[in-house]
């Protein structure tokens, strides 16, 4: 007969030092896979709570009431202590290692140095801190915003990777999520309730996953259970996919026989086959950012600009958005004396508005630009105009490189 314990606010702290104890307290691990090659590539720690007679309590049971007494920074720590433990185990007996998450509630904003605690715990088990990530939810953005912005910045500078849970799920929005500093956004399972089949759910998905990756985030999608969610996610360019589709969470017993044999573990499709256009056009962005590092999207009708690209250029104090009108100027500041006055000519904006109007679709000049090191480089800067559709608005992207 299975036993259930009977959990209150009063009893909860007692009932899990007991089971801390006598070893009732379980980390789980799902594990997480690369989208686009269905290789192990991660696992995420889930705290489970064996009854005495053997079967498994939900957390859905234990977990609210932690959270209401202040008592999961109990639970927190344990199961660290067990992840930290597994993977020495793991390096002893020659396992690949792959790098696992483990949750931690906002109430560790309160604790004093967390970080270093942090830091503490994994280094005595003498394991390298990049196989820990440490992951939190998005409300915790929502309560702590600051203190947990300064906590991240302090997670990372020790070498830990930084994971936003549950996004989608609650109050946070891109604007607290731009602040913040980590490495991976979690795409919470309720955004995928109608299996990706329901237009406005794949467009919300698409364009979350595009903005993450802007922000330089790796993007995990959660809960994935079937084929055709797993199809769309690769479609969008998703980083990585957790979910019952590759497996539930198991024992460590499991987890480790797993790891031992995860190089066999592939999915057998060609990535150019699983890729759709938005993952093909994220490509052939990368590729044009390699062989032009300044791209500028300008609106000349509004006379405004913001830089999509900016890396190894030859000058890197280029204002990130701003008056087009000033960007010229800055611009031709910066070039050689004989070409200042030829770069104003060709990039004025009114000038190019009426050459748009007689047809004009290109503009091209080549000047010779300073850099920051004191040195004049040969740079060709080529105009490319477009109508906006919707409004009208005559828009300029400037693609600028080193000759």
């Amino acid at each position: 007969m299975q036993m259930t314990l009977h959990f209150s606010e009063d009893n909860i702290a007692e009932l899990l030092d007991r089971a801390i104890e006598q070893g009732q307290i379980i980390a789980y691990y799902q594990p997480k896979y690369d989208a686009a090659t269905g290789m192990l590539n991660g696992a995420e720690a889930l705290a489970r709570w064996q009854a005495p007679d053997g079967s498994l309590i939900q957390p859905s049971e234990f977990i609210p009431l932690l959270e209401k007494t202040g008592h999961i920074t109990t639970l927190d720590w344990y199961i660290l202590e067990q992840v930290c433990e597994m993977l020495k185990r793991q390096i002893i007996q020659g396992v690949r290692t792959v790098t696992v998450s483990v949750n931690f509630s906002r109430l560790h904003s309160l604790e004093k140095d967390f970080a270093g605690r942090l830091s503490d715990t994994v280094d005595k088990y003498g394991i390298s801190r990049h196989l820990i990530e440490v992951e939190i939810t998005e409300s915790t953005l929502v309560h702590c915003r600051q203190n947990i912005i300064d906590d991240i910045n302090a997670i990372r500078s020790k070498g830990f990777s930084v994971a936003i849970d549950d996004y989608g799920s609650g109050m946070a929005s891109s604007n607290f999520v731009k602040d913040v500093s980590a490495d991976v956004l979690k795409i919470d399972r309720s955004l995928m309730s109608h299996n990706c089949e329901d237009e406005r759910e794949r467009i919300l998905l698409e364009c979350i996953i595009n903005f993450a990756h802007r922000l330089k985030f790796s993007v995990v999608a959660e809960g994935v259970e079937t084929l055709e969610q797993l199809s769309f996610l690769r479609t969008c360019g998703c980083d990585t996919i957790q979910g019952y589709f590759f497996s539930k969470p198991m024992e460590r017993s499991q987890y480790m026989e797993l790891c031992r044999f995860s190089e066999f573990d592939t999915v057998n499709d060609d990535i150019l086959v699983t890729q759709s256009a938005s993952t093909a056009t994220e490509l052939l962005l990368n590729a044009v950012f390699t062989c032009f590092p300044l791209i500028i999207m300008s609106n000349l009708t509004r006379n405004s600009y913001y830089t999509i690209a900016y890396e190894n250029f030859t000058t890197t104090n280029c204002p990130s958005t701003g008056v087009y009108t000033d960007l010229i100027a800055h611009g031709a500041a910066s070039m050689h004396p004989d070409d200042r006055e030829l770069f104003s000519r060709t990039f004025d904006r009114m000038d190019q508005l009426e050459a748009f109007a007689r047809g004009q679709r290109t503009r091209r000049v080549v000047t010779s630009q300073l850099g920051d090191d004191g040195i004049y480089r040969r740079v060709e800067t080529t105009n490319y105009y477009m109508q906006n559709p919707a409004v009208d608005d005559v828009l300029a992207i400037c693609m600028s490189r080193l000759l």
